[in-house]
């Protein structure tokens, strides 16, 4: 009996609380007869254990090494902590396996304190891999990896839940990633799937 992937096991869940069918005005502008709302998600108890351990999986098929994890808050916050949670259970059962820490960038420089952008992990010279949850034009995530750059740190890949497959939006983020690969969980016609399928089994 062959286990399903992590990827697999999220996908129902995914379509069942994070996907709406109606008219929806979106932050990057226009209108679209779907939204997603992946933080139902990521803040789920099993949906953010199974968001980190999909990632993980998803960096390992591509050979994909990194010391960090990281991204503009606050889509990418919960993404975040799942994936170095799971990294941390994974080097448990398989002593050798590497850690990814965390970090979140915050939207504008902190005004008082240290006047850091980013919280967390930052070290200069370090691999680490952008995450977010959904990517449309890519501006959320083109900021975090611009974050990380001008931080001295090395965008090894870019990673979003759900791509909603904008024309504009990956040739965005591939640009600013300078070669890093951009990999999703799922594109939003995969999600689309699988919520229909949901409500036509429940006779909806």
């Amino acid at each position: 009996m062959t286990v399903p992937t992590y990827a697999q096991q999220l996908l129902p869940l995914l379509a069942r609380t994070s996907f709406k069918l109606g008219q929806f005005k979106l932050s990057a502008g226009g209108v679209s007869d779907y939204y997603i709302d992946c933080r139902t998600t990521t803040l789920h108890a099993e949906g953010g254990r199974l968001t980190g351990h999909a990632i993980l999986e998803l960096l390992e098929t591509n050979g994909v090494a990194a010391e960090a994890v990281g991204g503009l808050t606050l889509g990418a916050d919960p993404i975040v902590s799942n994936v170095a949670t799971a990294s941390a259970w994974r080097a448990q059962s398989h002593p050798g396996a590497p850690l990814l820490h965390g970090f979140l960038v915050r939207k504008a420089e902190k005004a008082h304190g240290a006047g850091r952008r980013i919280e967390g992990f930052c070290r200069t010279g370090a691999r680490v891999v952008i995450v977010d949850d959904v990517c449309t034009t890519g501006a959320s995530t083109i900021a975090a990896i611009e974050a990380a750059q001008e931080a001295g740190m090395i965008v090894a890949a870019v990673v979003c839940v759900v791509e909603r497959e904008d024309a504009h939006g990956r040739p965005a983020v591939e640009a600013a990633a300078k070669g890093a690969p951009f990999l999703r969980l799922f594109t939003a016609s995969e999600v689309r799937a699988e919520h229909v399928k949901q409500l036509k089994a429940a006779g909806g």
